[in-house]
């Protein structure tokens, strides 16, 4: 990846900032991954914009803008688009968007708040995940997007065995003959058939508090270029059992109403077992999460993942104690360090 910007990218971010004779000011978001870099380019006004560089290391960059644009025009807030040059004409491999600066600060930038002043901010954004899970699949299909690989049973099983490979084979050390029988437990299988077999609808995939932006008191989504087919349940459990914000049950129930509230008032049908498939898409969430955390952690050294361990390992084992046929499961969690 690049670490700078060069003449002629610098030269299109002023088209879209006032003109004031001065250099614009350049720097480096360290928040990145994915094979991109984000740069800050402000002018002396205070205005400013977002420049991502992306290589070609992942073909979901390429379909950023298009998404974006879907997601406007379905009314869901997304940072405008200024530009995609999604070849290499601007000095390296990948593309280049420029797009609208929302600021700094993210959901999770608040999370130290008190929860009578952090509960609207998560409250705007359920109402604007809600109108995300507002579009089925047939009527997704129709727009001929390019998404994501869509969650189906051998998504879901990835998942779970993602889980054991990078969290209780490599943060842990469990032998591969204890991955094996833990893998092959018919709950796990039966999960993942059960989960594949329900109405899809649109979703994030990655709906957690870093990748929701509060803009005018708003909230604005980023990291959307996974969006795809899945449950609503799955974001909704991204959300509450996101390890970087700790919430207790109360405030995590209070969300659960405030979803339910805003989607029966958008149209949405909830069915009765809305909140066991909430669970198991929980256990799913936080098993992916489990499985990055040791990957990105350990396998590629990027330690900043390793604290948030042992919140997401406490979230799962609180899910899998309302889930009995996975006793044997939560037993093996039991049975580990209580910190990693």
């Amino acid at each position: 990846m690049i670490t700078t910007l060069t003449p002629d990218i610098l030269a299109h971010a002023e088209k879209y900032l006032p003109a004031t004779g001065s250099p614009l000011c350049v720097s480096k978001i360290e928040k990145g991954g994915s094979g991109r870099e984000f740069f800050r380019i402000a002018a002396e006004t205070g205005e400013s914009l977002i420049i991502v560089r992306y290589n070609d290391s992942r073909e979901e960059n390429r379909h950023y803008v298009a998404i974006a644009a879907f997601l406007a025009t379905a009314g869901v807030n997304v940072p405008k688009m200024y530009l995609h040059a999604p070849d290499a004409s601007y000095g390296a491999h990948g593309g280049l968007i420029l797009m609208q600066d929302l600021g700094t600060r993210d959901l999770h930038s608040y999370r130290s708040e008190p929860w009578e002043l952090l509960y609207p901010l998560y409250d705007t954004a359920l109402r604007q995940i809600v109108r995300l899970h507002s579009h089925p699949e047939a009527a997704i299909v129709r727009q001929n997007l390019d998404l994501q690989k869509e969650f189906n049973e051998s998504l879901y099983r990835w998942e779970q065995g993602y889980f054991f490979e990078h969290c209780l084979g490599r943060t842990y050390g469990l032998p591969p003959d204890t991955l094996e029988k833990f893998y092959a437990l018919p709950a796990l299988s039966h999960i993942a058939r059960h989960l594949a077999s329900l109405s899809r609808t649109l979703v994030h995939r990655d709906f957690q508090s870093q990748n929701i932006l509060i803009y005018k008191n708003d909230a604005w989504f980023i990291d959307f270029q996974g969006m795809r087919l899945g449950l609503p349940q799955y974001d909704l459990a991204s959300l509450i059992y996101d390890p970087y914000v700790p919430l207790d049950d109360s405030a995590r129930q209070q969300l659960i109403g405030s979803y339910k509230t805003h989607a029966l008032a958008t149209g949405l049908t909830l069915t009765p077992d809305f909140d066991h498939i909430l669970d198991l898409c929980a256990i799913q969430r936080l098993m992916q999460a489990l499985g990055a955390y040791g990957n990105l952690g350990l396998a590629q050294g990027k330690r900043d993942f390793l604290p948030y361990i042992t919140p997401a390992r406490r979230s799962l084992e609180k899910v899998l104690h309302r889930v009995p046929e996975l006793v044997e499961l939560l037993a093996l969690l039991h049975s580990l360090p209580s910190e990693q």
